[in-house]
């Protein structure tokens, strides 16, 4: 096993273990695939390595997904919640096909940029989950319309890599109302179209330069990523419940400032 399959390994776990929670498993895997030398072709393995985490959630809901998906015919408040996620992966879609380029060839490509995200993030995440103790919705369903449009706003945020797909919709959530459950339920449903979203735009982007060798490293971490992914999930709702998010606020304080400090030292 070459050292880059085992290096794909590790990033495949690192980023099912992260997505969902709010520390940004992009910017993980691009820190780690930086100090482990992970050679990957235009940037492509950190993105359609989610598929893998996206999976593990469709296999979590996929009762509810089946339930809300088979009641939308007929279910006013079925057919809301569908179009609520639609709406609010809107704004993604226009800032994603305008933006992949200068994303993945500079954003993607500065460590210390990254570093400087995760601490933001961490100090917003801290304060927001300090002040939010006076929700208005418990249940992901009820968000209104335009709700669901501005926690889309906050999710165009997460194209900077180290500030957080999940952290963003789940800071959005919290700001318009949302309990820390209904917060990171909202985030779940919204991953669904958008980690898709960029994982077809990704592949068609980069067919061209995916050799069989960075296939095998993609499937590689896509299992790694599926199977990791099937323990958060089951287990972060629970969580955020019954602790909030302080817990991911520091970590990603701590991790930003020791990449910071392993950069300055030439690492």
């Amino acid at each position: 096993m070459s050292d880059n399959t085992i290096a794909a390994a590790i990033l495949g776990v690192l980023e099912g273990l992260t997505e969902f929670i709010p520390v940004s498993s992009t910017g993980h895997i691009l820190l780690a695939g930086h100090f482990l030398g992970f050679d990957s072709p235009g940037r492509s393995f950190e993105v359609l390595i989610q598929l893998g985490a996206l999976l593990a959630i469709l296999g979590v809901y996929s009762a509810r997904i089946i339930q809300i998906l088979s009641a939308a015919p007929h279910d006013p408040a079925a057919r809301r919640f569908v179009g609520a996620v639609l709406l609010a992966f809107t704004p993604a879609v226009v800032i994603g096909l305008l933006a992949h380029g200068f994303i993945k060839s500079v954003l993607f490509e500065t460590p210390v940029l990254i570093a400087v995200m995760l601490i933001l993030g961490g100090i917003v995440l801290l304060w927001v989950d300090r002040r939010a103790d006076h929700p208005v919705y418990a249940r992901a369903e009820d968000f209104p319309l335009s709700m669901a449009f501005k926690i889309g706003l906050f999710q165009c945020l997460a194209m900077i890599p180290g500030v957080s797909r999940s952290g963003a919709t789940i800071v959005g959530g919290l700001l318009l109302g949302a309990d820390k459950r209904s917060a990171a339920e909202f985030s779940f449903f919204l991953a669904m179209p958008t980690m898709l979203g960029a994982f077809a735009l990704d592949l068609f982007k980069n067919r061209d330069i995916l050799d069989a060798s960075a296939l095998g490293n993609i499937a590689v971490g896509f299992v790694a990523a599926l199977l990791s992914a099937l323990v958060v999930v089951r287990w972060l709702l629970n969580y955020v419940s019954q602790h909030g998010y302080a817990l991911f606020g520091w970590w990603r304080i701590v991790v930003g400032s020791v990449v910071l400090l392993a950069l300055w030292a030439g690492w």
